[in-house]
């Protein structure tokens, strides 16, 4: 029950105080979208973590001038691969091996299964598909955000290719996807604080097949 009060708490912040977030909070949230679930657990996506100011004023004006981008504390760039390739692939596939500290050959049935299909495949589709994963993470952040009671706004509003040219992203083989500015909420300036939650009921969302 305590996780669904702190989602009913939460909603999209339209304007931010400034008020600096604790790094532990931060950290948690973070550690939050590491752990969150992804094809194949390949990860196929950064996180930037943009504390600096003058990079959030760069980031703002392709971003529909949104007050949040400069008024958080954090911005979040959820940054996806901007395709697979053997290398990254074996990389995950070689640090699971590491960890658990054995191979196992249907792992590595499955590695050699992957590596003939995704390098393979058109770079735009590779994207989207990794770009799906990195929205899981950033769900989970959402969620967790919530849980520290942190303001969070999920933003899709903005020039992608701009905000790949501010962080250098394509020379690091990525594509931004998603933003999540962190703060805390201004309920001054934001009209959407006192507003009431509105979801679909259960009834028109979820169907049960016994």
């Amino acid at each position: 029950m305590e996780l669904l009060d702190k989602l009913n708490w939460r909603y999209a912040a339209k304007a931010m105080n400034g008020e600096k977030v604790a790094e532990d909070k931060v950290e948690r949230i973070l550690e939050a979208a590491r752990l969150a679930p992804t094809s194949s657990g390949l990860q196929p996506f950064e996180i930037f973590v943009i504390k600096n100011q003058e990079v959030k004023e760069q980031i703002r004006p392709v971003a529909w001038n949104q007050s949040v981008i400069t008024d958080c504390s954090h911005l979040l760039v959820f940054a996806a691969w901007d395709t697979y390739t053997a290398d990254r692939i074996n990389y995950m596939f070689d640090l699971t091996n590491e960890i658990r500290g054995f191979k196992n050959e249907g792992w590595e049935n499955y590695r050699q299964m992957l590596l003939d299909s995704y390098p393979q495949k058109d770079a735009e589709e590779n994207f989207n598909h990794a770009a799906k994963q990195a929205y899981i993470a950033f769900s989970q952040a959402i969620a967790a955000a919530a849980f520290e009671e942190v303001d969070s706004t999920p933003i899709e509003g903005f020039d992608p290719e701009a905000v790949d040219e501010i962080l250098g992203l394509r020379e690091k083989g990525l594509r931004s996807a998603v933003l999540l500015p962190l703060g805390y909420r201004k309920e001054s300036e934001d009209w959407l604080v006192n507003l009431v939650k509105v979801r679909k009921p259960m009834k028109d969302l979820v169907t049960v097949i016994d």
